[in-house]
């Protein structure tokens, strides 16, 4: 039998190559086929999102940032959702049977980092055909996206993780601005990346009676220390005064001290002393002048700078003292601030003392309290004595009557009075007569000692009604009816009792208008108009004009005799219309003397002070017994200055 030829090695290695050129040739045929969705595939996976198939559309670019900030994407979003207001619908079975047979829909599988999530996410975005919440997850992926390229690009990623994981606190902008375009392109809001910080501060108050209901009390002493300051970014006490709701200005010592002049000191001290800045640094020059001026033996005085007195979480002892001029506080037995007296504030209307803030308090410890109010205690402030009588009306006609509004129980005010600008010569040789018009009170012991002080001083009018703010028009027409009635006078001034007048000066003012004029003179409000809301809103069945006729404040004001005969005849013949604010409506009788009888003056000076005090004023308002004392002394050396101007 014979043996078959064994097949030789060169034909089976032409088989093998057959053979792998078979499986070459396929899988190019099938790499031609499906090379799009792989390149799709593999750009997702490497983050190159710059690829949107061969035909390399740029709208798909996520390098680019789809709005020009984040701020924008997170809190402005434009959620077009008018057709999406009812219950979502379902989705349509046509278009689920077309994705389930169509050619081109593929089943892509849960990827397992975000980016592929956000790479669908923006392909659905595409068909505009997204519900609300999948807008909404759309724009959460974006900012993903942004702010992962964002962490990808930064320099230092490890110090940034390291600061975190360590627990190291995130850097946060201190301050943030906007423009008023930026505000309106951003629908009115602004993006405050980290909240907003609570500033460590707390407030000591010396706080008066509640003078109107309603309202908070007066804030005779407001001192705010801020540990971590304010606007300025460095530690701040403020010190202020608040009366009926209105503010005054601010004393701010930022660790700047003040000027030693006289007119700043506050019994001696400053109002505010230095303490460390961090940004001040006493330069070269300074130390180099400072040695110098040791070694040639000049006198210099040491000065050492201590820190700002408060500290979280480090106990202090704060005193509070009332000196002659101002407040004085003293921070660990160190004198830190001062704050003079404001007009329209006396020791006597600090009856509570208020502690607010972020401080926990051990203990509070009053001394040297006054055992008695002096307002409520006549027999302390009142001086039973000859030199302040009133003299008796005169006969003959005098230049000018002066009606003072005051309260019943204002015995100290009074005092003040009669014991200060009273004594003026015109008013001593009787050409000015002065008398005080005060209605009674609901307490019987006040009216019992107003009618021994009445009797004894011969200067007080007493009205027989209740007092009341409303009814304050009531005295301003009682005053007109006593000049002319129970005196001959050429003009008639109003005033409060807390107004100081300089009544040489003011019949001097008068002397320069010509007599046959009529005359209505003060500081005058223009096209003032009444207030609908608020606690002090005037209703329009009260007042239903637009604006105030032209009025001078109540403080103090002058009208001439023949006005004040024509607002007495039309009040007795019940013609003339009453307001319960009496500076407008005597403005307002004014007025209607003007158009209906003869042209009046109208006088305007601002040295009739509404407000306090000022250089060279014919009259200032809100001044204390104290003030007022302080002010008659300085008149008396010839010096129209003022008591703790600010």
């Amino acid at each position: 039998m014979k043996r078959q030829k064994a097949e030789s090695p060169n034909s089976r290695r032409f088989r093998l190559s057959h053979f792998l050129f078979a499986v070459g040739v396929l899988y190019l045929v099938f790499i031609s086929c499906k090379f799009p969705q792989i390149l799709k595939i593999v750009s997702t996976i490497s983050g190159d999102d710059t690829y949107d198939g061969l035909g390399g559309s740029q709208d798909s670019d996520l390098s680019k940032p789809f709005v020009s900030s984040v701020y924008r994407d997170s809190l402005h979003r434009r959620l077009e959702d008018s057709m999406d207001k009812d219950a979502p619908l379902r989705p349509n079975k046509v278009s689920l049977k077309e994705e389930e047979h169509g050619g081109e829909s593929e089943k892509l599988v849960p990827p397992r980092y975000g980016r592929i999530t956000g790479e669908i996410m923006r392909q659905m975005n595409r068909t505009n055909d997204l519900s609300v919440l999948e807008r909404m997850a759309d724009e959460a992926w974006t900012l993903g996206l942004k702010a992962w390229g964002e962490l990808d690009k930064a320099d230092d990623v490890d110090s940034i993780e390291n600061s975190i994981i360590e627990g190291k606190p995130e850097s946060c902008p201190s301050w943030i601005s906007m423009t008023g375009d930026e505000l309106l392109k951003g629908d009115g809001l602004m993006f405050l990346p980290c909240g907003l910080a609570a500033v460590s501060q707390f407030m000591v108050e010396l706080q008066g009676l509640k003078s109107v209901e309603g309202e908070d009390p007066p804030k005779i002493l407001h001192l705010n220390p801020r540990l971590r300051g304010d606007w300025s970014k460095r530690p701040v006490i403020e010190h202020n005064t608040c009366y009926r709701m209105h503010w005054g200005t601010a004393q701010r010592c930022d660790g700047l001290p003040t000027e030693d002049d006289e007119g700043m000191l506050v019994d001696g001290f400053r109002r505010c002393e230095r303490w460390m800045r961090s940004d001040i640094v006493d330069s070269k020059e300074s130390k180099t002048t400072s040695w110098f001026k040791r070694f040639i033996g000049r006198e210099q005085k040491p000065e050492v700078t201590w820190p700002f007195p408060f500290v979280e979480g480090r106990m202090f002892v704060l005193t509070l003292r009332a000196g002659v001029d101002g407040y004085h506080i003293n921070v660990g037995g160190r004198h830190m601030t001062s704050f003079p007296y404001r007009t329209g504030f006396t020791l006597e209307d600090a009856t509570g003392l208020a502690v607010k803030g972020d401080v926990d308090v051990h203990s509070v410890f009053a001394t040297s309290l006054p055992t008695s109010h002096p307002s409520f205690s006549p027999q302390r402030v009142l001086e039973m004595s000859e030199t302040w009588k009133a003299s008796p009306l005169p006969k003959r006609p005098i230049k000018m009557f002066v009606g003072v509004l005051s309260a019943s129980n204002h015995f100290a005010e009074r005092m003040a009075v009669r014991k200060t600008w009273m004594q003026a010569a015109a008013i001593k040789s009787s050409d000015v007569v002065v008398r005080f018009f005060v209605a009674l009170n609901p307490r019987k012991e006040v009216n019992a000692m107003l009618r021994k002080e009445a009797a004894y001083f011969g200067d007080i009018v007493i009205l027989p009604f209740m007092d009341r703010y409303e009814l304050v028009v009531l005295k301003t027409l009682a005053i007109c009816e006593f000049g002319i009635q129970n005196v001959t006078a050429a003009y008639i001034m109003k005033c409060d009792d807390d107004t100081f007048i300089r009544v040489d000066t003011v019949l001097r003012e008068i002397e320069a208008v010509p007599q046959k004029k009529s005359l209505y003179m003060g500081n005058l409000n223009l096209l003032h108009r009444p207030l609908r809301h608020g606690k002090w809103a005037v209703t329009y069945e009260e007042w239903p004009e637009e604006v105030y006729p032209p009025y001078a404040n109540g403080p103090a004001y002058i009208i001439s005799k023949d006005i004040v005969t024509y607002i007495v005849s039309q009040h007795k013949d019940k013609n003339l219309r009453l307001f319960k604010m009496e500076d407008v409506s005597m403005g307002m009788w004014v007025e209607q003397f003007n158009k209906t009888m003869a042209a009046v003056q109208y006088s305007h000076n601002w040295k009739f002070c509404q407000y306090g005090c000022m250089e060279n004023y014919y009259t200032a308002h809100y001044q204390s017994p104290r003030q007022m004392m302080c002010l008659w002394d300085k008149w008396s050396r010839g010096h129209a200055r003022c008591c703790n101007f600010r």
